[in-house]
């Protein structure tokens, strides 16, 4: 188990750009379940590719609530995906978990994925929420409460930056962050590892 502080949602009540780095290397757990987190994604609210670009709908509530809460919406009609709400309230920003290189309860996620390969737990958003047992029951959830908790980074690692993937708006800024050189990436980045 982390030996870190425990984030709480004051962390998350700043600027997604800020908050989206500095996640890379904390740790999040769900029931105990997670592990390192190695890659995010950054959506601001004048960001086309954001969820709550064009104002507030049922589906996005949560997005202009207060920060440090996390926004679980279902990707294409078949993947869940996890988000945590940043900035003050009612700016409608938040960073995309993307990927985690998994440490805490491996056999609890080989059997919700259905597969042994470590690298494959939780390499995308999609396959994240399913190792963790993330569904839409978890949106809106305090993320400093449990089943949740979130860990401090314990140093400050090497990070990489590039343009984010699977949308088609905004797809050229650089707001996509991962843990240089690690093997649980989603996909790589061009030029990092």
């Amino acid at each position: 188990m982390p030996q870190s502080a425990k984030l709480s949602r004051p962390f998350f009540n700043r600027s997604v750009h800020g908050v989206a780095p500095d996640l890379i290397g904390a740790t999040f757990l769900v029931d105990g379940v997670g592990g390192l987190i190695v890659e995010v994604e950054a959506y601001h609210h004048t960001d086309p590719a954001a969820h709550s670009y064009r104002g507030p709908t049922a589906r996005n509530a949560v997005m202009f609530g207060p920060p440090g809460h996390l926004y679980v919406y279902r990707s294409y009609g078949i993947h869940w995906c996890v988000n945590v709400v940043c900035e003050a309230e009612n700016s409608a920003s938040a960073v995309l978990i993307r990927a985690l290189q998994p440490t805490e309860g491996l056999a609890a996620m080989r059997r919700r994925r259905g597969l042994d390969d470590e690298r494959l737990l939780c390499s995308g958003p999609g396959r994240v929420c399913q190792a963790l047992g993330i569904t839409h029951a978890h949106n809106g959830l305090a993320l400093d409460r449990p089943p949740f908790a979130f860990y401090a980074r314990a140093t400050k690692p090497e990070i990489a930056a590039g343009p984010r993937i699977g949308i088609t708006k905004a797809i050229e800024v650089p707001w996509r962050y991962g843990l240089k050189g690690s093997r649980f990436l989603s996909k790589r980045f061009p030029d990092a590892g």
